[in-house]
This record gives C-alpha cells, sequence and structure tokens, in this order.
C-alpha cells in the first residue's frame, strides 16, 4: 500500500511538473498579425525568431493567420505563446486569453515606440478632408487593427458625430495595411487607413508614390505594437524571453514592423489610452473583430 501510494503521489507530481513547464519544454510558437501579407511579416521577424531560438536553447516557430481575430484565438487556445500584436489586437489577447506586453520597437532615429493613423486617397480625386468622405468608399484594415480600425474610426467619429460606418457610402476590410495603400493606387477605394510605418516603406519598394497615394488626415500619437507572451507561461520563461527580446540590440540587427533599432520594456499600463479609446466609442468585442 504504501509502494503504490509513493507511485501514485510521484505520477502525480510529474504531471503537474510537465503540466507547468509545457510552454518551455515544447518548442515556442510567436504569432504574427498580418499588419503585411503573411510572407512578408515572417521575412520581417524570421532574424528575431532565430535570435531568440538560440538564446533560449529550444525551438521557436511562427504562426500567421489570414485575420487579426485568428491570433488572438491561437494565444487564447494556448497554440501560442508568443506574439506581436497592434495595441488594439494585444488589448484583446489581454481581455481574451491573458496577455501581457513586455517589450515595443524603436524605430530608427527616434526616441519614441508611437506611431500614427492615416487617411489616404487617389490624389487625384479631388477629396482634401475627412468630410469629403461622406458617402464615398473606404477600406480600413482589420476590425481588431488600431491604426487601420480603431483610431480612424475615432477620427471619423469626432470629425463627424458619426461612426465611419453610418459617414461612408461603403466600408469594407482590406485584411492588411498594404492591400489597403494598393486599393487606393488601383482606385479600388476611394480611400483607405493605413499608418506611418507601412506608407513610407511602400513609397521606399516604389509600390506606392506621392503621385498616386496622397494623406488627408494624420492621428496623434500611439502607443506602439507590442511583443507580448501568455500570462500563464513559467516565470522563468517569461523573463528569460524578455531580457533576450531587451537585449537583442547588443548581439543582432535587430527587425521588427519598420525599420527597428532595438526594443524596450512595455507593461500594460502604457497601453490605457487604447482602453480609454475603445470605452469612448462604446465599442463591444465582437465589433472588433
Amino acid at each position: 500500500m504504501k509502494f503504490n501510494k509513493l507511485i501514485l503521489s510521484t505520477l502525480i507530481g510529474a504531471s503537474l511538473f510537465s503540466a507547468a513547464g509545457m510552454a518551455s519544454a515544447r518548442e515556442l510558437v510567436m504569432g504574427l498579425i498580418p499588419a503585411d501579407n503573411n510572407e512578408e511579416m515572417i521575412k520581417t521577424f524570421e532574424p528575431m525568431r532565430a535570435y531568440l531560438e538560440k538564446k533560449l536553447g529550444q525551438k521557436v516557430k511562427m504562426f500567421t493567420a489570414t485575420d487579426y481575430a485568428g491570433v488572438i484565438e491561437a494565444m487564447k487556445k494556448k497554440r501560442v505563446d508568443i506574439a506581436w500584436f497592434g495595441p488594439l489586437s494585444y488589448y484583446l489577447a489581454e481581455q481574451e486569453a491573458g496577455a501581457e506586453a513586455f517589450a515595443v520597437g524603436i524605430r530608427e532615429g527616434s526616441n519614441s515606440p508611437t506611431y500614427k493613423s492615416i487617411i489616404v486617397t487617389p490624389c487625384d480625386s479631388g477629396i482634401k478632408s475627412i468630410m469629403d468622405l461622406k458617402g464615398k468608399s473606404v477600406a480600413f484594415v482589420d476590425p481588431a487593427s488600431t491604426s487601420g480600425g480603431l483610431m480612424p474610426t475615432y477620427m471619423v467619429k469626432h470629425a463627424t458625430g458619426k461612426m465611419p460606418q453610418e459617414f461612408f457610402g461603403k466600408l469594407t476590410y482590406s485584411g492588411s495595411h498594404d492591400a489597403a495603400e494598393l486599393a487606393v493606387k488601383n482606385k479600388t477605394v476611394d480611400a483607405a487607413a493605413d499608418n506611418d510605418i507601412t506608407y513610407p516603406k511602400m513609397l521606399e519598394k516604389g509600390l506606392i508614390t506621392k503621385e498616386s497615394n496622397c494623406i488627408i488626415a494624420e492621428s496623434t500619437p500611439l502607443p506602439g505594437s507590442p511583443l507580448v507572451y501568455r500570462g500563464d507561461l513559467p516565470k522563468k520563461l517569461k523573463a528569460d524571453i524578455r531580457d533576450a527580446i531587451l537585449n537583442a540590440d547588443k548581439e543582432i540587427k535587430v527587425t521588427g514592423y519598420g525599420k527597428i533599432s532595438h526594443y524596450v520594456a512595455v507593461g500594460p499600463k502604457d497601453y490605457q489610452a487604447i482602453r480609454d479609446m475603445v470605452k469612448e466609442l462604446g465599442l463591444k468585442k465582437e465589433q472588433m473583430k
């Protein structure tokens, strides 16, 4: 009897240990929202994936989805351990998957992690302001996008007193920031929401020009898009991930969304402005998915 109890106790202890260390024992999965097309996102973050794999001493693979909600859902189901989110998708992952923000990229030549939402139109459209978009066809990026969803909604509401669905003739979602810019270039929409990261990148690549896509509105600064991990990961693993990312620039040329020089620490409190904006607009979860 004592022997059986000892075996049972050992098995239970081993099971609990295994459950607690599951994420550190198996490969880690890094999720990426499709801010740009998935192939581009994977290419962009590959140096960080390889670096993290080396520093942690365990396999790290990447996960993408067709929309922002897919990455949030994957973290909720514990299929994603680390993720790069926009501020709004982080807010949703915080609510649904216990996500914790721990780092944010600083763009080259800047001391701030902030970025801005912009609204772009074909340069020869005659559209000069948000008020001119009444009854027009407009593309946002994704309901869970900050610069391509939440902030332009906020901008339209403040400028017109109406929500985009009421003010525009038609509101669609492009799925990614680069797709939104191309929709403007190809004149399949009258305007689109983007940000000041994708716009200059596409100009540099020659995918759009300042003669094809013109900015008619720009937002106030938004808190930067964070790297997050699941709150239920082992404390030691979270500390190792955080330390690796925050010190990455000492060992490699870091990468991320936009031209990133290094990463700095952030926490949940740094995203209170997003929570306040959601509350002010009265948005429900189902409206942001």
